[in-house]
């Protein structure tokens, strides 16, 4: 097991924390060792004084083996596991003094307590260097069938014509191949020893940077891949999907690169609409005054749940038959709520838009405005 330098930091301040005690001799913490047999092995961690001279293992030290009255085995135990020893040693004639047995106890209390939280420490370790393993070895495995649908799609994208009906299904599988691309490098990052860490570094999230292809980021560049993936869904399962009209002026603007992660908020709105709305009721997205809503026309959700599903790992009793984390709501509200706006859920959408149904979920996405305008705080929608 590899020992922290901290623990061996306290090992050493507390053999040294007896250098004042005239009676004793020496001091000597061994760490137990698996071994073939039943009894395990001890190794010498460290020694005090330290300038008398490297002593000899257990095994190797025949007067070990015979009782002294001036020698005490004080055990390092820790959830009934033994984890090692403290061997203390008087000076010949000295006597045993109770508070220096109890300090001794104290300290090897101490060390037990310390020890079992290294062994914790080196089994999640190990566990996560496995995981990190595993992590490489699929990303790395994921990285050949992607480049090879992007091949092929490349390939039949040439096939048609700039006015094939088809083309547009081809595009948007190539852009969902990029987006998936950027997902296996961000899971590239994880674990890696370069990313933030500390109480004033907040947890990365490791979601894929979004580029704008044209001279800057819009709510439209960032939807209009979603929106057209939401009609494909619909169309697929026989649907009724409602697609924004047009594009108000607000969704031109451009935007910080950091708000590339509204795509990331409405992706997990959407893919929730699809998963958890029954199959016959019709949903979609509608723009209001710099505001998402992506709403279904299904049963509301149930009051008592409607603060508990943005909760990290929570769901609601209407998603508990289906597969899911429960990270979609409360990722979506964490990452509004940093771009400095607000998600808030409505169950009925025709006080929003009168043309939406009058009971379902709607799930309204404020935004601030672009820093090209002036501050006008978030907006109001009624």
């Amino acid at each position: 097991m590899q020992l922290s330098n901290r623990f061996l930091t306290l090992v050493k301040q507390q053999l040294q924390s007896f250098s004042g005690v005239e009676a004793l001799d020496k001091l000597v913490v061994y760490i137990a060792q698996s071994s073939e047999g039943d009894a395990p092995s001890f190794t010498m961690l460290d020694q005090w004084p330290p300038d008398g001279g490297r002593l000899p293992e257990i095994a190797d030290d025949p007067i070990l083996r015979i009782p002294s009255p001036e020698r005490h085995w004080f055990p390092l135990r820790h959830d009934d596991l033994l984890l090692g020893v403290l061997r203390a040693e008087q000076h010949h004639e000295s006597k045993w003094s109770d508070q220096l047995n109890r300090r001794l106890q104290a300290s090897a209390s101490a060390l037990a307590c310390s020890l079992g939280l290294e062994l914790e420490r080196s089994r999640l370790l190990d566990e996560l260097h496995q995981q990190r393993q595993q992590m490489n070895l699929v990303v790395h495995q994921l990285r050949n069938p992607l480049a090879a649908l992007r091949t092929y799609a490349q390939l039949l994208l040439r096939r048609l014509g700039p006015e094939h009906l088809q083309r547009p299904l081809v595009t948007g599988l190539l852009q969902e191949q990029s987006q998936l691309a950027r997902y296996i490098t961000s899971l590239d990052l994880i674990g890696q020893e370069n990313l933030p860490h500390g109480p004033e570094a907040p947890a990365p999230l490791l979601l894929p940077q979004v580029k704008s292809e044209g001279p800057g980021l819009t709510i439209e560049h960032l939807l209009q891949p979603l929106v057209e993936r939401a009609a494909a869904t619909a169309a697929l399962q026989n649907r009724i999907w409602q697609t924004p009209d047009h594009w108000p002026a607000w969704t031109q603007e451009i935007r910080p690169d950091d708000d590339a992660v509204i795509s990331e908020i409405v992706a997990n709105l959407l893919e929730n609409a699809f998963r958890y709305s029954p199959s016959g009721c019709p949903l979609g997205l509608s723009l209001l005054e710099r505001s998402i809503l992506i709403w279904d026309g299904g049963p509301p959700i149930p009051e008592q749940e409607q603060k508990l599903i943005f909760r990290k790992g929570e769901r609601g009793s209407s998603s508990k038959d289906q597969s899911g984390s429960g990270l979609g709501l409360a990722l979506a509200r964490h990452l509004a709520e940093e771009r400095g706006g607000a998600l808030v859920l409505h169950t009925h959408p025709n006080q929003l838009d009168p043309s939406l149904p009058s009971r379902g979920n709607a799930f309204l996405l404020n935004l601030p405005p672009s820093p090209a305008k002036a501050p006008e705080g978030l907006s109001k929608s009624n």
